[in-house]
């Protein structure tokens, strides 16, 4: 029963993601909502990307050096890890199940209002591809944005754990700096970065699907938006698992 239920889902799924992926009608709009919803999905997110980022930095920075940090090991040792934890893990995966929860219950809220009030319906009558109208643009938005959203956290990150050595006194800045660049690893910058498109797919698409299926009235759309933001972000944990391992 619960196979059957999941298979019927994941073939909606396929399909629906069938009629996005098709040739734009009309190109000039496409790319006016595809502006439109790099604004709303990614340029509104850099305040809270950057605000988490740089407390995540600043704490990951003074567990090392309490936790970690001890005359058997080198004192670079604290800014070393804190660069590894931010750059292969936190600002790909964990700030992504923070945007599902942001930009996920968005979609799936917005695309569940104007099903219920048939908009979506009134769009399909009048002979548009509403799949590829109104969910196109936004999964495009987030594979475009989500590489920069990635960087400016491993970057705020970098600047929250300065702000330890600097104002907080915890550890030396110049011992913080040899550990943030010692044996730097291009590929993990683009591993991050690649996991990062990965997940951004994952909340766009799933949240665009949940939104989109809705049937009923306004509690639908409510759990709609709640199921959305926790399927993706469990598909997202299930796919770092898997992504972590080939891309490693």
């Amino acid at each position: 029963m619960i196979i059957h239920r999941f298979l019927t889902i994941f073939g909606r799924y396929l399909i629906l993601m069938g009629r996005t992926f098709s040739r734009p009608e009309r190109f000039r709009m496409f790319m006016k909502k595809y502006v439109t919803e790099m604004q709303q999905l990614g340029v509104d997110s850099i305040g809270i990307v950057l605000l988490i980022s740089f407390f995540i930095g600043a704490v990951i920075c003074i567990q090392m050096k309490l936790n970690i940090q001890s005359p058997w090991m080198p004192r670079w040792v604290s800014g070393y890890t804190t660069r590894e934890i931010m750059l292969l893990e936190f600002s790909s995966s964990i700030m992504c199940l923070i945007l599902a929860g942001k930009v996920g219950s968005n979609i799936a809220s917005e695309l569940g209002t104007m099903r219920v009030t048939q908009q979506i319906d009134a769009l399909e009558i009048m002979g548009v591809n509403s799949a590829e109208y109104l969910i196109l643009p936004k999964i495009s938005a987030m594979l475009t944005m989500m590489p920069f959203l990635v960087i400016f956290s491993s970057a705020m990150g970098i600047v929250g754990a300065y702000a330890t050595a600097y104002i907080g006194h915890v550890l030396p800045p110049d011992d913080l700096t040899l550990g943030l660049t010692h044996s730097f690893v291009p590929w993990f910058l683009w591993m991050s970065i690649l996991k990062s498109m990965v997940f951004a797919f994952i909340i766009a698409s799933v949240a665009s699907f949940c939104g989109y299926t809705v049937e009923g009235g306004s509690v639908e759309v409510g759990k709609a938006s709640t199921n959305a933001v926790v399927s993706s972000s469990v598909l997202i944990l299930f796919s770092d698992v898997f992504l972590t391992q080939l891309l490693s």
